[in-house]
């Protein structure tokens, strides 16, 4: 391990910590004194929204946003903390996963069919108005993938249960019904078809099987599964969602539906989906990164540099580490571009970067907790045996 990686991992670490978990996110506009000016249009929601989110400077303190929790975030950390006691063996990651995990039942949404989380504020977006606390197949996705690794770990059943309540709530959301499979829904409030929130639900659900082989779970995953690759692009890419209104191409969203794929095979056995695992990973090594390891946004541009799409694309190059010779090297070459050109003295990464200025605001969720999971990644990816993988030691065969 480098010292540079290493310090930069104990300096986030210490950040998130000495904030208790709690911080800004990109889309928390609307907890602003001034959201009644908007006069419930949402419109001029999304304006103020968007206004507060991509300002150059954070304007939060200015007009009365102040530092929430983050569910997903505290899943990120607490996946974080799993991953370094399973590097380093103290139990005080164990002990800081567990009561993260803990908190996190705790603050489950009330009133679902199983265990889901959402925002803590109101997010207006081009589909709509999205009430804070509603539950997303993101969030609950993400969030139950450090349940399952608290299982394979420490091998208490109740992480199990709570991975499996998620897979309940999964398995009664809205789906997209086609005749090459079937969409789960980002959320439970209206139909929303898009392809990283349909596979990291399929992911949930496969890795969930592979400890209690409930065959709906598998056969919902595999027509997931069927309905993005069915609709993945020649060259390998995916838009973010069919309807054209969605028709971009980006980084981490590339790798959240590679990471996906790659679970739902590593764990059901299922091999007929490899090609497009295949092809899209080639395309995501070609398409997204410059020698220097700057991370591009865009299929098709480079800015803004965006923090969330260096945090994954480490992430995601470590979890194909094994197979893969050059993604070990890859992630070390990101990770150590974004240390030196978006990590601040204070330990925070900053959320963006554009051609002419650094948007330095330090988002939790978005940009601290995401790139301590990588770092935590990574700094397991280095210190294990040659061809050995990151995937939990513990974990059972498939049945």
């Amino acid at each position: 391990m480098s010292d540079p990686i290493q310090q930069s991992l104990e300096s986030v670490q210490k950040w998130i910590e000495d904030r208790g978990y709690k911080g800004y996110d990109p889309g928390d506009g609307l907890t602003s004194f001034l959201r009644p000016l908007t006069f419930g249009n949402l419109f001029a929601e999304r304006i103020l929204q968007q206004a507060i989110w991509k300002s150059p400077v954070n304007v939060r303190p200015l007009v009365g946003v102040v530092p929430l929790d983050s569910t997903k975030g505290r899943g990120f950390t607490a996946w974080a903390y799993l991953l370094l006691y399973r590097a380093l063996g103290s139990p005080e990651f164990r002990e800081k996963a567990v009561a993260c995990l803990d908190w996190l039942d705790r603050s489950r949404e009330t009133g679902q069919s199983g265990h889901c989380w959402g925002n803590h504020f109101d997010f207006t977006t081009r589909s709509g108005r999205m009430k804070a606390h509603t539950p997303t197949i993101v969030w609950s996705g993400l969030i139950g993938q450090a349940f399952l690794e608290a299982y394979e770990q420490l091998g208490e059943p109740r992480f199990l249960a709570i991975s499996e309540s998620i897979c309940e709530w999964i398995l009664r959301l809205p789906r997209e019904t086609t005749s090459t499979g079937n969409c789960l829904s980002y959320t439970g409030v209206f139909q929303n078809s898009v392809h990283n929130s349909n596979l990291l639900g399929a992911a949930m659900l496969a890795r969930t099987w592979r400890h209690r082989p409930k065959e709906e779970y598998r056969a919902v995953a595999r027509d997931a599964v069927r309905y993005s690759c069915s609709r993945q692009r020649p060259d390998g890419s995916w838009w973010y969602g069919e309807n054209p209104k969605y028709h971009w191409i980006d980084n981490f969203h590339t790798a959240y539906n590679l990471d996906s794929l790659k679970r739902y095979i590593d764990n059901t056995g299922d091999q007929s989906f490899r090609p497009n695992l295949d092809r899209g990973y080639e395309y995501f090594v070609k398409t997204f990164f410059e020698p220097s390891g700057r991370p591009r946004y865009y299929h098709n541009r480079t800015y803004p540099i965006d923090i969330q799409c260096a945090a994954q694309a480490i992430d995601t190059f470590c979890f194909f580490g094994k197979e893969h010779p050059e993604a070990l090297p890859m992630a070390g070459k990101i990770a150590r571009w974004t240390i030196q050109n978006m990590q601040d003295p204070d330990g925070f990464f900053y959320y963006r970067k554009y051609s002419a200025l650094t948007a330095r605001t330090p988002y939790f969720h978005w940009g601290q907790a995401t790139m301590f999971k990588a770092l935590a990644h990574l700094y397991l990816s280095l210190s294990l045996p040659a061809g050995e993988t990151t995937q939990s030691a513990v974990a059972p065969s498939p049945p």
